[in-house]
């Protein structure tokens, strides 16, 4: 990823195809160098299994997910070659790093780097004639706004040929970037969660659509080093962006984020994904915004996020409606525990699950478990595990609904309702007595906008594992 005191305008790139030993480094012309591993002649085959790809969080290759993308693409059987592409060369060590663990690979018949320093590099003849006649193409890590500027070239449809005939494509870190249909360029300089949230059109917010559309992957913005550089929170304000500007169909926009230090999803020709190495975040943005305007903090309520562990799987084909928890931004605040969380069971349709369990802890503003994307009519459930528990649930109201809420109590217990405003006042409680005693409230917002509420269950006398459950409808 490139830094603000680093900008380039101009594109570049290298390509690698696989191999096991070096066999010529010649210079293509004045502005490209090419280098190739392994054997001199292309794979001459006619049918290919793929498409298959690779996103990984950083620049360098996930052995494991590439040795399956490779076994993929060849069926198992045969060899094929590979192209990595790179804006800039290494300052040390090898100038194929890519290549080097590439040619290590079974099946894999050569591989051959580019890199490519001006935008016209696009349309150079060798370099796409190396990329047609390879089964997977690999963006190295660095600069995506220079592979950005590729879009409209030659090489772009030369690309896009090696992923239609069944060959793959994939990268890491920027490479990681340029490979989703909705592209943060980073071409203006690198951004911060806490920048993007302060402001979702902050001028260091860029992005570059209608280059690489690989099929089961709509509406995806990538991003990369996710957990180690904290970048959820900027990844939940491309989502916003992507929503309010109408730039994902359908207006839901999904973000990837991969994290670093051996982390790739694979994504098969099914559009099955599975993860290798070090966790990805799935993230899931399916209404407008409250509040995403330029110069002002973004309000978003409800992000769906699936945490992907090593070894678990998504499916981009059918995309699922369950098994995600849920977070919140209000007013550039994103909620705490960004990157873990107790996922909403009994799952609806793509616009929330129907029920959300309390998680504990949760008896503060602070921890409390988000209800903002439950629909209506929901159920929150929970219960009172001491004489002095308290469980509390965030939600939010716009102007001129009516919220009510309707507790099932059990016998175990006495608990109470409270809802409080956004500063933790009580605006309204229900406090019948006796164990067992239901509990009930309605709430009418006239103020204008989209407010943030609190419903607060405590317990008053006794306490026991027995579930009480809250039915919450808006009307």
């Amino acid at each position: 990823m490139p830094l603000r005191s680093l900008r380039f305008t101009s594109a570049a790139v290298v390509l690698s195809a696989a191999a096991s030993v070096l066999i010529a480094h010649q210079p293509a012309h004045a502005a490209a160098d090419r280098i190739r591993l392994g054997n001199a002649s292309d794979v001459s085959r006619s049918t290919w299994n793929g498409p298959a790809f690779t996103m990984n969080g950083a620049g360098g290759i996930v052995t494991a997910s590439m040795a399956r993308a490779v076994d993929d693409i060849r069926g198992g059987t045969g060899t094929l070659d590979v192209v990595v592409l790179a804006g800039s060369a290494p300052t040390s060590g090898s100038k194929t790093p890519e290549c080097d663990t590439i040619t290590g690979l079974t099946g894999v018949n050569s591989c051959t780097t580019w890199t490519l320093t001006a935008a016209s590099d696009g349309n150079n003849s060798q370099v796409n004639t190396d990329v047609r006649n390879a089964e997977f193409v690999y963006f190295a890590g660095g600069d995506q706004c220079r592979y950005a500027a590729w879009k409209g070239t030659a090489l772009e449809a030369s690309v896009e040929s090696v992923v239609a005939k069944g060959g793959g494509s994939g990268g890491g870190s920027a490479g990681h970037h340029i490979n989703s249909p909705i592209v943060y360029d980073a071409c203006n300089g690198s951004v911060t969660s806490a920048e993007a949230l302060a402001n979702p059109y902050d001028r260091y917010v860029s992005f570059t659509t209608g280059m690489f559309e690989w099929a089961n992957y709509g509406s995806v913005i990538n991003d990369s080093h996710f957990v180690t550089r904290d970048r959820m929170g900027r990844t939940m304000s491309f989502l916003a962006r992507a929503v309010k500007d109408g730039l994902a169909p359908g207006g839901a926009a999904w973000g990837v984020g991969v994290e670093e230090g051996g982390g790739s999803l694979f994504l098969d020709r099914n559009g099955m994904a599975t993860q290798y190495g070090k966790d990805a975040y799935v993230v899931l943005a399916d209404h407008q915004p409250e509040q995403a305007v330029d110069r002002k903090p973004l309000t978003y309520s409800g992000f769906k996020i699936w945490r992907l562990t090593p070894g678990s799987t998504f499916d981009f084909k059918n995309r699922p409606t369950c098994g995600y928890y849920l977070r919140s931004v209000t007013n550039g605040v994103a909620d705490p525990n960004l990157y873990s969380g107790t996922p909403v069971t009994d799952c609806g349709s793509q616009g929330g699950g129907s029920t959300l369990a309390e998680s504990e802890p949760n008896d503060t503003r602070d921890t409390a478990d988000d209800a903002t994307a439950l629909p209506s009519p929901g159920t929150l459930t929970g219960g009172m595990q001491s004489t002095g528990d308290r469980d509390r649930f965030r939600l939010s109201l716009s102007s001129g609904r009516t919220v009510s809420v309707n507790c099932a109590v059990p016998s175990a217990y006495d608990a109470d309702l409270y809802w409080l405003d956004t500063n933790g006042s009580t605006l309204i409680r229900s406090v019948n007595d006796g164990a067992g005693t239901d509990e009930s409230l309605s709430f009418t917002r006239t103020a204008s906008g989209t407010g943030t509420y609190y419903l607060d269950m405590e317990a008053y006398s006794g306490s026991g594992t027995a579930s009480y459950s809250c039915t919450v409808t808006k009307s």
